[in-house]
C-alpha cells in the first residue's frame, strides 16, 4: 500500500482532506461561539418544523434513540462481524475507532458548551449525528472499497447517507441541536473519519515495514 490509505486512495489525499476539514471546524466553531450564525439556525429551525404531525414526531424519536448508543452498539457488532468475514483488520478496528469518535464529540462538546435550542447544555457538536457520520462512513468506505458486486456497495452507500440525513434532520426537529450544530459534526466527523481510514488502511504497509527494518536475531 504504500502511500496509499485504504481501497488505491492516495494517503496524502485523505490526511489533506482531514486536515481541510479539521480547519473548517476550527473556523465554524469560532463563527458558533460569536453567534454569527444564529439567524441562519433560526431560519432553518422554522423551516424543519414547517410540517409537524404525530407520526412524523414519533418516527424521528425512533430515528434518534435507536442513533444513541443501543442502537450504536449493534450495529458496531454487526459490522465488526460483517468485516470479519472479508476485512478481518477492518472489522478489528471499528469498536477502536467509534470510541475514539466518543471521546472526539466530548471534548468537542466540553470545550465549546453551547446550549442546545431545548437550553441543554453542550449542544455543539452533535454527538448522536458525529457517531453515525463516523459509523455510516467506515462501514460504506469498507464495503466500497472491497470486492463486492458493484450493486451492493452502491446500496451500502444509499443506505449510509439515507442513515445520516435521518439523524441529522432527527435531532433538529427534536430541538436537540441547531443546524450549525450538525454542520460543525460533518467537517469535524469527516476529519475523523479520513484519518482513521487512512490509519487502519496503512496499517499492513506500515507493519510491513517496521518488520523488514528489524535486525535479524542470529
Amino acid at each position: 500500500m504504500g502511500d496509499r490509505g485504504a481501497g488505491g486512495v492516495p494517503g496524502k489525499l485523505m490526511l489533506g482532506g482531514a486536515v481541510a476539514s479539521l480547519l473548517v471546524f476550527l473556523a465554524l466553531t469560532t463563527v458558533v461561539t460569536r453567534h454569527g450564525l444564529d439567524h441562519v439556525d433560526h431560519v432553518a429551525r422554522a423551516l424543519v418544523h414547517w410540517y409537524c404531525c404525530a407520526p412524523l414526531q414519533t418516527s424521528m424519536e425512533a430515528a434518534s434513540f435507536l442513533a444513541g448508543r443501543p442502537g450504536q452498539l449493534m450495529v458496531v457488532v454487526f459490522g465488526s462481524v460483517l468485516l470479519w468475514r472479508r476485512r478481518r483488520l477492518w472489522g478489528l478496528a471499528l469498536p477502536l475507532v467509534m470510541a475514539g469518535a466518543g471521546l472526539l464529540q466530548m471534548i468537542a462538546k466540553w470545550a465549546v458548551d453551547r446550549p442546545r435550542p431545548n437550553l441543554d447544555p453542550w449542544g455543539f457538536p452533535s454527538a448522536h449525528v458525529l457517531t453515525v457520520v463516523v459509523l455510516s462512513g467506515y462501514i460504506a468506505y469498507a464495503i466500497g472499497t472491497s470486492r463486492a458486486r458493484t450493486g451492493w456497495r452502491g446500496f451500502s452507500l444509499a443506505i449510509c447517507a439515507a442513515i445520516v440525513g435521518t439523524v441529522a434532520f432527527s435531532r433538529m426537529y427534536l430541538d436537540a441541536h441547531w443546524s450549525s450544530d450538525v454542520l460543525g459534526v460533518l467537517t469535524i466527523g469527516l476529519a475523523y473519519l479520513l484519518a482513521v481510514v487512512w490509519l487502519v488502511g496503512s496499517t499492513p504497509a506500515l507493519w510491513e515495514k517496521l518488520s523488514l527494518g528489524r535486525s535479524p536475531q542470529g
